[in-house]
């Protein structure tokens, strides 16, 4: 990058940078946004962008912010870049070690990461807007000179990948740059898997991933969808069929189940199937999903994470009346992102605490009319140090509902362990690795990371979890 800035933060005042206010982020008016699916966040344009980075005060290295990425983002120099206003060569230091920076500015829950651990935040102002600068400059990047993924020397060798959700596609990126061949197989019809079958337009919008997923297939990537591993094809015979290694990406895409009375009832709802149908182009769903959830006009969302609150805010631009969330626990304890919680307030969602559903009523018709609840109060420490919630007797009451979404959290598919001899798995079938920083598991040239070996996590800890073992398949296979 000739004329790049070098790497040299000597000459910044901290002090007087410490003095500039933010602007924040500028926000489509709530009352605006629920009535349709589109980001909710306007993206910054260039001066905006300039000014939020003349606020980064560049700590010493490494700064807190880039320690606290799990991609390890040198942020400092990328925002030193952005001030400057050399924003491709800002884009170019993101795609170092990020494969999907636009995705990653826009979804990761910054306040628990890179703008959590931010100086500026903790003294009291708010934090450098990382991720909103993020997104600006890979959108940027794509809108004044396109994107490429450098493609290595044909190796000869090819690489069967499980899942074109982020941890395979973190995998397939880093492949393709050492000159392997790709195939994505996908139990879905497009490829994308959360980033297209999970997260809502109003926080991805989906021409975000397509645009992305047009470079992977620029550079040669194919893609098998509607197939899926253990069923239509088993891992053996993709060794058969000449896949020298394969990665296992699939995430983990069962929902959790709350075992109560009335739990099938009409009106009663998986997270996952709601939220796919009311975001989704139906034309890239499955047949049978080819219709979006009818809703009623009270609407209530079980559960306390970031799925919870995407269901929120999808029910409430669906058109229902109240739309409330149901958590046994307080909201301290809520392991969804506090941004995504705040806007689903703005927007005119209700919360309702310490509250734990135990039945679903059936009104005459036989659809759900209303949920049995019982009230919680707040115990000791559990094994994850969250205080336990533990049942008020006698407590229970009823509310009127006749649309009910679970959104409990997810479990993995056991279909891939059962079917493939010598790869173990634990917990309902999450997969085991020997070695967590290469994904290798017990089955000689296969490789696992993401979801399907940690449990539900980040979008960007699955694809760097790709991206690590991408480095292990290319070892293993002698280049």
């Amino acid at each position: 990058m000739n004329g790049v800035l070098p790497r040299d933060f000597s000459t910044v005042d901290r002090k007087a940078r410490m003095k500039i206010e933010s602007r924040g982020l500028p926000l489509r008016p709530a009352d605006e946004r629920i009535r349709d699916f589109d980001e909710a966040i306007i993206r910054l344009d260039d001066e905006w962008a300039m000014y939020e980075a003349t606020r980064c005060i560049h700590c010493p290295d490494p700064a807190p912010c880039q320690k606290a990425c799990p991609a390890g983002n040198d942020i400092s120099y990328a925002v030193w870049l952005i001030e400057n206003g050399q924003f491709l060569e800002a884009a170019s230091i993101y795609r170092q070690t990020s494969s999907l920076p636009e995705v990653c500015g826009r979804i990761c829950p910054q306040e628990r990461l890179c703008e959590g651990a931010c100086v500026r935040g903790k003294k009291g102002s708010l934090p450098v807007p990382t991720g909103a600068l993020e997104a600006f400059t890979t959108q940027y990047e794509r809108s004044k000179q396109g994107v490429n993924i450098p493609v290595g020397k044909f190796t000869g060798k090819k690489v069967a990948i499980i899942g074109a959700g982020p941890a395979g596609l973190g995998c397939a990126e880093q492949l393709l740059r050492k000159g392997h061949a790709v195939t994505i197989f996908d139990s879905k019809p497009a490829p994308g898997g959360l980033l297209v079958y999970g997260i809502p337009n109003f926080k991805l919008a989906k021409e975000v991933f397509f645009c992305r997923w047009a470079d992977f297939e620029k550079a040669g990537v194919k893609f098998v969808g509607s197939t899926t591993i253990g069923k239509d094809r088993t891992i053996d015979q993709l060794f058969e069929e000449g896949y020298a290694a394969v990665f296992v990406g699939v995430g983990v895409g069962i929902d959790a189940k709350m075992e109560v009375p009335g739990e099938d009832l009409a009106g009663v709802y998986e997270g996952t199937d709601f939220l796919v149908r009311a975001n989704m182009d139906l034309n890239l769903l499955p047949e049978d999903k080819r219709q979006r959830p009818p809703i009623g006009k009270r609407v209530a969302v079980i559960g306390g994470g970031d799925t919870a609150s995407d269901c929120l805010r999808s029910a409430l631009r669906m058109g229902a009346e109240q739309v409330m969330c149901l958590y046994r626990r307080t909201e301290q304890e809520m392991p969804g992102g506090k941004k995504d919680r705040q806007m689903a307030k703005e927007e005119g969602a209700q919360y309702r605490f310490l509250t734990q559903p135990v039945k679903f009523i059936a009104g005459e018709d036989g659809r759900l009319a209303a949920i049995d609840c019982i009230e919680m109060k707040l115990g000791e420490p559990d094994a994850t140090g969250r205080r336990k919630p533990v049942p008020v007797e006698g407590s229970n009451f009823s509310i009127a509902v006749d649309t009910a979404i679970k959104a409990l959290g997810y479990w993995p598919d056991p279909l891939i362990g059962e079917s493939t001899p010598g790869l173990e798995v634990h917990d309902w079938g999450l997969i085991s690795v020997v070695d967590k920083e290469t994904g290798a598991t017990s089955r000689a040239g296969v490789f696992a990371g993401g979801d399907d070996v940690t449990g539900p996590d980040l979008v960007v800890t699955a694809m760097v979890a790709g991206r690590k073992a991408a480095a292990a398949i290319d070892r293993y296979l002698g280049w």
